[in-house]
């Protein structure tokens, strides 16, 4: 089972930062999950929340701008891919905002590095899978009656990139779980907490888990 550092190791430093990335490297995980949203400057930065502590949304401030609201250096995508480009990253795509800036500089690093995009809007997972040559991922938050009903607006045999499903861990259902696994998805989840809901995901076989908590991993 993968493990993934949600937004980093961020236990010391701040999430979604260098800083938080190496350490989730120094504490030996297999991948690290981050989220991008387009500044006012149109710069894809790894910032998860919409709507800044001041009030602010991230998309009515400049690069330079978030940083001097958060304190602290915010890297873009750019910046992120090129510093660690030997680790796993399950990058979450927030909007669909300027989606082609996004775009370009996943393509910028498509054959050279391993990257999992993902996202709430499978809409915007649907564009991605035609338009680069990337793994792409399904973010499920809720449970579906069957996973025909969760796949019914994806033709699997024209969006083969499509295969990952990344389940809230709240939803989980091992039956689900093993329809997906046999119709060729990988399994990811996020969101456990425990020592227990990690061992829990373990032992329902799935692929990988993205955590807050990567040194609870170790042993399980």
């Amino acid at each position: 089972m993968l493990i993934l550092a949600h937004r980093g190791y961020h236990a010391a430093v701040a999430e979604n930062t260098l800083e938080a990335f190496e350490a989730a490297i120094m504490a030996g995980v297999n991948g690290i999950e981050t989220d991008v949203r387009m500044s006012r400057d149109g710069v894809p930065v790894l910032v998860h929340d919409r709507v800044m502590a001041t009030g602010q949304a991230v998309s009515d401030l400049a690069h330079r701008e978030i940083e001097g609201v958060l304190g602290y250096k915010i890297p873009t995508l750019d910046e992120a891919l090129a510093h660690f480009p030997d680790i796993l990253w399950n990058i979450e795509i927030k909007t669909l905002d300027r989606l082609s800036t996004v775009f370009g500089v996943l393509e910028k690093y498509q054959t050279r590095h391993r990257i999992i995009v993902s996202s709430f809007r499978h809409d915007l997972i649907a564009i991605c899978a035609s338009s680069l040559k990337l793994n792409c991922g399904l973010l499920v938050a809720h449970r579906p009656q069957t996973l025909d009903s969760l796949l019914a607006d994806f033709d699997r045999d024209g969006n083969a990139r499509i295969n990952h499903l990344v389940w809230d861990y709240n939803v989980l259902d091992e039956a689900l779980l093993m329809q997906a696994a046999a119709n060729g998805f990988r399994n990811f989840v996020y969101g456990p907490v425990t020592r227990a809901e990690h061992e829990e995901c373990r032992q329902m076989g799935v692929d990988g888990v993205i955590t807050d908590y990567p040194l609870l991993m170790q042993g399980v």
